[in-house]
């Protein structure tokens, strides 16, 4: 027998007689429902319970704004703020508020947002809602009321504030009070951030129009779930102006990904945990939070003047001293096999969540960033990556960063400095990319950026390099309270090859190049480059990992107990005489 469901105004199903056989009891209404991607018809209760995903093809449904709540605030935390603002319709239209009345009855909203306060494992925080329902989000004057109202109180307060967007842009009805909505909620969000206050914006399907254009992208970090539609003008808008047909994947979350306009995809059922995550890397402590005590590894390393034990592979027990070249130098700097960027990053830090894009043209492989703890206390990490093989060094551009990735950097510098997290910087690159994209996309004013950024910046920062240091390529991460290398690590003005190309016209040279640069950790330390040489076994790799980074860990112990005690007045004043005195 077939079953035979028909489709009700609420676009769930209910079962009906089927042919040739008697009448049979109807479904509930509701118990069925259609999946607006695969079209399969699934149980709602299923949709219910897995977080309004389809079971089938894993497409997302819209949640209502409550039920969002539910599924995110501790039990009974959320607290609703600015409930029934009175009706505006400053075009004087004769319809509207009578479509509004209807609205708020068939939806039990009072507008296209709720905002309020809620905590979510006990870390407390404002929250605003959209709901597609009503009137597509679109935002006028009481949508953008209460987006700035709940700004305003999140500042007051102290809180964080989180918005989940969803909408189709500003509301015709309201006209142009509608468009200065957008002014409104961007400069209540300049003041929370310049009161050092967190903003998480969540783009959900869709997410469009002077939404888009105005808070939905102003985030400190923007998320997205998968699959959702976010852009300025909507795509049948963009195919009807250029008379083209947009590619598959166009204005999607992952799309935004790719172009550095968001940070990171948020799968519906980790929503909780990674925005309680991120609630927690940047919850305000009680003054600057100290790093943890001296470890007995760190009484083990240390010196009669206060230093770190440096003795270099080359040492052995009896006091002779292993002379090993420059170029042999340069050669273990490249070897394939040698810990990466996210291999220090995952052996000192915990809890590493990484952040994407420039927020302006694209997403640089070549560096990677995000934040993290170092023995409890929340840190910024960024690194240029090589990779292990040549695919992944492909997919990296061989740690040659573009524009872009100096961009991300300074981005996420310029949150830790906000928030008063220490940078840890690690350098491993031939130089940054010099191909023609770059250029059109403006190296060079990227890397000058953040030499003139870096230089002013009020948390301290340390820079290790651990494998090539080329050029100003590295020196673009390397404008910090103190530059440490790794022993086998070399750092340069251009490469030996290039260097012997240049003076000699002969790159067959660069072993006799790098002897004559002075590029080694030992010579740039005793140049005043570097402060500080960290040993390493050889071959470095994977199974010397935790030693090497157990010495790096103590030296960071040690920074963090001399610099973070200073003021930010006090940080750009000592960077300054750092770099004015070589």
């Amino acid at each position: 027998m077939r079953r035979l469901f028909k489709k009700t105004p609420s676009n769930s199903y209910i079962k009906i007689e089927t042919k040739g056989t008697k009448a049979q009891p109807e479904v509930p209404q509701g118990m069925w429902r259609k999946c607006n991607k695969c079209s399969a018809p699934i149980f709602s209760e299923d949709v219910k319970t897995g977080n309004y995903i389809c079971p089938k093809c894993g497409g997302y449904f819209r949640v209502h704004a409550r039920r969002r709540i539910e599924m995110l605030a501790d039990g009974g935390s959320f607290e609703e703020w600015d409930e029934g603002l009175p009706v505006s319709n400053p075009l004087g239209l004769s319809g509207y508020p009578k479509k509004l009345s209807e609205l708020r009855e068939k939806t039990g909203l009072d507008e296209a947002v709720i905002t309020g306060k809620m905590s979510m494992d006990g870390h407390e925080t404002a929250v605003g809602v959209m709901d597609g329902r009503f009137i597509m989000g679109s935002m006028g004057k009481n949508v953008g009321e209460k987006i700035a109202g709940a700004t305003e109180r999140a500042t007051a307060l102290g809180l964080p504030l989180i918005l989940f967007c969803c909408s189709g842009g500003a509301r015709m009805q309201e006209g142009i009070v509608s468009l200065m909505q957008m002014a409104k909620t961007a400069a209540a969000l300049k003041r929370h951030s310049d009161a050092g206050l967190l903003f998480i914006s969540v783009l959900t399907d869709p997410t469009t129009g002077g939404v888009t254009a105005s808070f939905a992208m102003l985030g400190d970090v923007i998320l997205a779930e998968p699959g959702a539609l976010i852009g300025f003008a909507g795509p049948r808008v963009i195919e009807q102006t250029i008379g083209q047909k947009l590619p598959e994947g166009f204005q999607r979350a992952e799309f935004l990904v790719e172009h550095g306009f968001v940070d990171a995809i948020l799968p519906r059922e980790k929503s909780r945990e990674m925005l309680t995550r991120l609630l927690a890397f940047h919850e305000k402590a009680d003054g600057r939070m100290e790093p943890e005590g001296r470890s007995c590894m760190q009484e083990a390393f240390k010196t009669k003047d206060g230093g770190l034990l440096e003795k270099a592979d080359g040492q052995n027990g009896s006091g002779g001293e292993e002379i090993i070249s420059a170029w042999e130098r340069v050669k273990r700097s490249r070897k394939q096999g040698r810990l990466t960027g996210l291999d220090y990053i995952q052996e000192i830090f915990t809890d590493f969540t990484e952040l994407h894009g420039d927020r302006a043209y694209g997403d640089d492989k070549a560096i990677v960033g995000g934040i993290a703890y170092f023995h409890g206390r929340p840190v910024t990490v960024i690194a240029q990556q090589k990779g292990r093989n040549t695919r992944e060094n492909i997919e990296r551009n061989f740690s040659m960063p573009s524009p872009e990735g100096y961009r991300k950097a300074l981005r996420l510098m310029r949150e830790a400095e906000k928030f008063g997290r220490p940078v840890f910087c690690f350098m491993d690159t031939p130089g940054a990319f010099c191909g023609m994209e770059a250029e059109e996309r403006g190296q060079g004013e990227a890397i000058a950026r953040n030499l003139f950024e870096l230089s002013a910046l009020k948390v301290p920062v340390l820079s290790v390099v651990i494998g090539e240091g080329g050029s100003g390529g590295a020196l673009a991460l390397a404008v910090a309270d103190e530059v440490w290398m790794m022993e086998n690590a070399v750092y340069s003005v251009l490469s030996p090859e290039g260097f012997a190309s240049i003076l000699w016209k002969d790159s067959k040279r660069a072993d006799e190049a790098a002897e004559v640069m002075k590029i080694t950790a030992k010579d740039l330390k005793d140049l005043g480059i570097v402060e500080r040489v960290i040993p390493e076994a050889v071959p470095v790799g994977k199974k010397n990992a935790r030693e090497i980074c157990e010495n790096l860990e103590v030296g960071f112990e040690e920074f963090l107990a001399r610099y973070g005690k200073l003021s930010g007045e006090e940080l750009t004043a000592h960077r300054y005489e750092r770099f004015r005195n070589i």
